[in-house]
């Protein structure tokens, strides 16, 4: 098993007759940003919650590097996991840097890294004013710190750009990148799928407490068999030449309004669509090609 491997096997939570997690069977690979999307509701934060030990599964196994999520091994690997949750809380009458330190003790982490964790995050010049005194992308930089306290071998991260700025989110993503770089493994959900689509090694979409699909963005682009967008803009042709050249391309949308040109077809169709568009030549400018977004994958498995 490659180190700090997470395993999921027929995970089960229900409630009553309700099943948040229904069966569950999930490999999250040492060292990958993992993204796990789906509705509100799907499940995302149950199965969080399962993996780190602060929801009992009704049924399954759950492993950090072949250890079960129970017992007084996992005790000690507690203390290697950083978790943020959705909604952070604390305490509005201490500091920034009492809150860290009030963390670092709950997770046996030296007080002297909290200054650093700090800087790190952007909120060095705000260390010694009260919680309540700070904005909401404050407060999120705050929960990624205590988060990254101990220098964690798993980081479980639930929306956790929720509130922050445009640099703040560019700033997370670098600071994620170094913990990976380091060999730590990271979970994250976010609703805010453009972000993350080039930042995940992988990626689950939950339904109703299940898998729906799993791979890479292009893997499932490809399962799905979304189509391709060609745009261009035309030079001295016209729109009956631009039709005459895709003839026999097949289940296309073509879209001309003045010198611009939007094409719709099957993946199948892309190297038929090169051909014809090497049939115009010079006639042809600004091409661009669309692939689907991780939107567009994801309104295809759990619309």
């Amino acid at each position: 098993m490659t180190h700090n491997t997470i395993e999921v096997r027929g995970a089960v939570k229900r409630y009553g007759a309700i099943e948040a997690v229904n069966g569950v069977d999930l490999t999250i690979h040492g060292g990958e940003v993992f993204g796990l999307i789906g509705h509100n509701g799907a499940g995302k934060s149950t199965l969080f919650k399962l993996m780190l030990g602060l929801l009992p599964a009704t049924a399954g196994d759950i492993h950090f590097d072949g250890s079960p999520v129970r017992g007084e091994r996992f005790r000690q690997l507690r203390r290697h996991l950083g978790y943020l949750p959705e909604n952070v809380v604390f305490y509005d009458n201490l500091s920034g840097r009492e809150t860290l330190e009030f963390f670092a003790a709950l997770k046996g982490v030296p007080g002297d890294e909290c200054a650093p964790v700090l800087e790190r995050v952007g909120l060095a010049n705000a260390a010694g004013r009260r919680v309540r005194d700070y904005s909401k992308g404050m407060r999120q930089r705050l929960g990624f710190a205590q988060a990254l306290l101990g220098n964690p071998r798993w980081l479980f991260l639930d929306e956790p750009t929720n509130g922050l700025d445009p640099e703040g989110i560019r700033s997370f993503y670098s600071i994620l990148r170094e913990q990976r770089e380091q060999g730590a493994t990271v979970v994250l959900t976010s609703h805010i799928l453009a972000e993350i689509q080039e930042r995940v090694d992988r990626l689950a979409i939950m339904k109703s407490g299940r898998i729906q699909a799993l791979g890479t963005v292009a893997s499932l682009r490809e399962q799905m068999d979304l189509p391709l967008w060609f745009e261009w803009r035309m030079v001295h042709s016209s729109a009956d030449a631009v039709r005459a050249a895709l003839v026999g391309i097949g289940e296309t949308v073509v879209e001309i309004q003045g010198e611009r040109v939007a094409l719709h077809c099957p993946r199948t169709a892309r190297m038929a669509v090169f051909a014809a568009l090497a049939t115009l030549g010079e006639q042809v400018a600004d091409l661009a090609i669309r692939e689907p977004s991780l939107e567009d994958v994801f309104l295809g498995y759990a619309g």
